[in-house]
């Protein structure tokens, strides 16, 4: 025979059956703090932008935008000076010089490295440069030559890069032309003596 199965039986559940299961009390010493909410004093300031206008915030080099800058005319004038004997510099000026006009030279490759300082300093913006004089001239009290560059341009930037690199070119050149004559002349004191125009307006070397 198959025996059968005891049933027991239950009477209804009471409240105190029915009620949720209280939550774990929280440990005092384990309670998250709420994160505040970011304040003025608390959220971080931008990073200063730099003086180096061709150093942007993240210090990579760029071409500075100049689209939004009012057309000026801008003139810079740099000089830089070629020391050499006072046998050298007679040579020069007497015209004796093995490879020929050695000051001709020196004016024409000096105009020249104006119009293409774009090409020769990466962040130059070309120009469409109006004036270009080299002036060069002898001083005995070195015993050498003083070189000067005049620039000029109406546009959005300034030419302070074109007039300091057409003298020292200028510079180059002369060693060049003079070097099989004496090869410790010195080149030296090349910087900007002043600039006019744009934002910045007028600026003139100290003495």
């Amino acid at each position: 025979m198959a025996r059968r199965k005891k049933t027991i039986a239950r009477g209804p559940k009471r409240k105190s059956d029915l009620r949720r299961p209280e939550k774990p009390k929280e440990n005092p010493g384990h309670r998250t703090k709420p994160r505040p909410e970011p304040t003025p004093e608390t959220t971080p300031a931008p990073p200063p932008a730099s003086p180096l206008t061709h150093i942007d915030q993240r210090g990579e080099a760029r071409m500075v935008d100049i689209s939004e800058k009012g057309v000026t005319e801008r003139i810079a004038v740099a000089e830089g000076r070629v020391l050499m004997s006072k046998a050298t510099l007679d040579l020069v000026l007497e015209g004796n010089a093995m490879k020929g006009d050695v000051l001709g030279a020196a004016r024409l490759a000096g105009i020249m490295a104006a119009k293409r300082t774009h090409g020769l300093i990466p962040l130059c913006h070309p120009l469409p440069l109006t004036k270009v004089e080299i002036d060069i001239n002898p001083e005995h009290s070195l015993p050498g030559f003083l070189v000067q560059a005049t620039v000029k341009v109406t546009a959005k930037t300034g030419v302070e890069m074109e007039a300091l690199t057409a003298v020292s070119i200028a510079c180059l050149t002369i060693y060049d032309m003079v070097k099989a004559a004496e090869r410790g002349m010195r080149i030296e004191g090349i910087r900007l003596l002043q600039k006019s125009g744009g934002k910045s307006g007028e600026w003139r070397a100290e003495a």
